[in-house]
Parts: structure tokens; C-alpha cells; sequence
């Protein structure tokens, strides 16, 4: 047996070792704060609250701030957890900013006995996050609800916008359902105890949950079950299931001011991108097609998937944000 492995190191060993070590963190540290090194920092996803009239909204963040902002707004009944992949394939060249609703993904849930659950009020709270974290110039990216969210913003203050990117988010009666709208026509009609315990059972299930991020996609065994999973996880919470049917009942908002979100875009003409899954359920591609009518500076592209486009078409959305914005000097 060779025993020189248990022998103390001469201190002159002990010392070399030393300095080796010395010079490793040295060259470790410069590395860490090389501008290059910091850039890549900069560009990896962080996460935050900001405290907006009482409520503390989480929010991802990517990108340096001096860069273009780009604010994504997210669906129903998800999170800016939809937004993960893409946060990190556009914060290289752009500030990315993506917030939670009050009451989704990782924001506080106020009792809905005590918040007003309209898509006013979350584009309040949303409106007031932005001006709080100073975000003053931005594109948004708005799916679904991101869609009445977004145009409330919007018209709020039309100055601020430097375009819409919209996936599946929907402006037009065109674009609307009858399929998906029908049952939800007695909760818009006569909300009852009975009707809200018929909604519920039917949309706020395991197999509805999972249906509506797989239906119409091209590889339903793809599509990450995280997706489902969380949502169902938050919509166990007691009183999320009210918080969702008083959307749900507010969301004929939405319907009666889409002649407003088309007036805006007539008479401030954002440049208007459009990355819609055809087979979505909900919204028909006849609402991705109408968006030219009110939009001159547009660009339409209809993917085969369903309506969460970011899921199969990721790849192919990141690139066609990054050159739709780059050709109009957003960049």
C-alpha cells in the first residue's frame, strides 16, 4: 500500500496550492464581472412582488431595462408562467415584464367577497404595476384575458404602446364561439347558485383543464401537463371558483367594448401582430383575420395549433415578434 497519500503536504505543496487557488478566484471574479458575463445575468429570469393599493403582484422580469419593454399579459386561467419560454428567447435584445392577475398564478388572492373581480379592476392593478416599476414605453403581448386586459391599458394611455402582439386574444364578435360562448350564455342571462354550480362542474375540471391546452394542437402528448396542473392546484383554493364566474360574468364587458379597442386601433394604428392557433376553440380565426380591418400596419400569421400557440409554435413566435419589431425600429 502506498502510504505517501496519508502523508502530510510539505508547506511549500500547501503553498503552490495556494496561489493556484488564489489565481483561480481571481480569474472566477473578473469573469463574474465582465460585461459580458453581466449581460448574461442580465438576461436570465428574475422574480419579484410590488405591492399595488394592498394586493402584492408577482411579477418575471428578463432583459436590461434600458432595452425596448415588452409586457406580456397572460390568460385564463394561467399565469406568466405561459410566458416562461418566451420571457427567455426575447430578454437578449428586449426588457421583458410579466405580471400575475390579482388572484392568478403567485399574486396575492383577495377575497372575492372583499375584490372586485372585474377586468377593469385587474387592468387597474395591472395599469398601476406598470407606473410603479416605471415601465412608461412598451409592446404588449396579450392572450386571452391578456386581450381585455391589454386594450384597457391601451386606452388608457395610447402614448405608451409601441405595438400589439396578440395571440389568440380576441377583438371581434367575428371571433367569438357560439360553441364555446353557449355555455356560458346563462351565467351572462340569469346568474343563479345552480348556474354557477353547472359552470363550474363543466370548466373547472382535471379533463376540461387539460382539454383546453391540448385540443387542436398537432401533438396533444407534448404539451407540458405542468400547465393544467397548476391551474388546478390554485382553482382548489377556497373562493377561486367565485373570483373565476365573476370574470366569467364581466366578460360580456369585454364583448360590448370591442367597437372602443377598434376605434383605438383605427385612430392610433399600433403596429398589430397577430400569431393565432387556428384550431383554438374558443376564438375563431375569423377574429385573427378581422384585426386588418382596423389596423393598417398588420401582420397575420395562422398556426396549426390550438389556443395556446405558445406551446407547439414557441419558436416560430419569438422570431416573428423579434423581426416584426426590429423592422419597425423597435429593437
Amino acid at each position: 500500500m502506498n502510504n505517501s497519500i496519508s502523508r502530510a503536504w510539505p508547506g511549500t505543496h500547501l503553498e503552490t496550492i495556494r496561489k493556484a487557488f488564489t489565481f483561480i478566484g481571481t480569474v472566477a471574479l473578473a469573469f463574474a464581472l465582465s460585461p459580458q458575463h453581466a449581460h448574461a445575468d442580465t438576461t436570465a429570469t428574475r422574480y419579484g412582488y410590488e405591492d399595488v393599493e394592498g394586493v402584492s403582484l408577482f411579477f418575471r422580469e428578463a432583459g436590461d431595462p434600458s432595452n425596448p419593454a415588452i409586457v406580456m399579459l397572460h390568460g385564463f386561467p394561467s399565469s406568466s408562467h405561459q410566458y416562461r419560454n418566451l420571457i427567455r428567447d426575447l430578454s437578449e435584445t428586449y426588457y421583458v415584464f410579466a405580471p400575475d392577475y390579482p388572484g392568478f398564478g403567485s399574486s396575492a388572492f383577495p377575497s372575492p367577497d372583499s375584490f372586485d373581480y372585474t377586468f377593469d379592476n385587474l387592468a387597474h392593478h395591472i395599469d398601476t404595476l406598470l407606473e410603479q416599476r416605471g415601465i412608461s414605453e412598451y409592446a404588449l403581448v396579450m392572450h386571452d384575458y391578456g386581450a381585455p386586459v391589454g386594450f384597457r391599458v391601451a386606452l388608457e394611455h395610447p402614448e405608451r404602446v409601441t405595438a400589439l402582439l396578440i395571440q389568440n386574444g380576441n377583438a371581434y364578435l367575428e371571433g367569438v364561439s357560439p360553441d364555446a360562448s353557449g355555455p356560458l350564455q346563462a351565467l351572462w342571462e340569469n346568474r343563479t347558485p345552480e348556474v354557477d354550480a353547472q359552470v363550474a362542474a363543466s370548466m373547472f375540471n382535471p379533463q376540461a383543464m387539460q382539454w383546453q391546452y391540448t385540443h387542436g394542437t398537432r401533438n396533444p402528448d407534448g404539451i407540458l401537463p405542468d400547465n393544467w396542473l397548476l391551474d388546478l392546484e390554485r382553482l382548489q383554493q377556497p373562493g377561486q371558483t367565485k373570483m373565476h364566474l365573476d370574470l366569467l360574468t364581466d366578460y360580456t364587458s369585454n364583448i360590448a367594448a370591442y367597437p372602443d379597442w377598434q376605434a383605438y386601433m383605427r385612430e392610433h394604428q399600433p403596429p398589430v401582430l397577430v400569431t393565432w392557433g387556428q384550431n383554438d376553440a374558443f376564438f375563431t380565426p375569423a377574429g385573427a383575420e378581422a384585426f386588418a380591418n382596423d389596423a393598417n400596419d398588420v401582420e397575420i400569421h395562422l398556426l396549426e395549433t390550438g389556443h395556446w400557440p405558445l406551446e407547439e409554435e414557441g419558436p416560430f413566435i419569438a422570431s416573428a415578434i423579434s423581426s416584426f419589431l426590429a423592422e419597425r425600429g423597435i429593437n
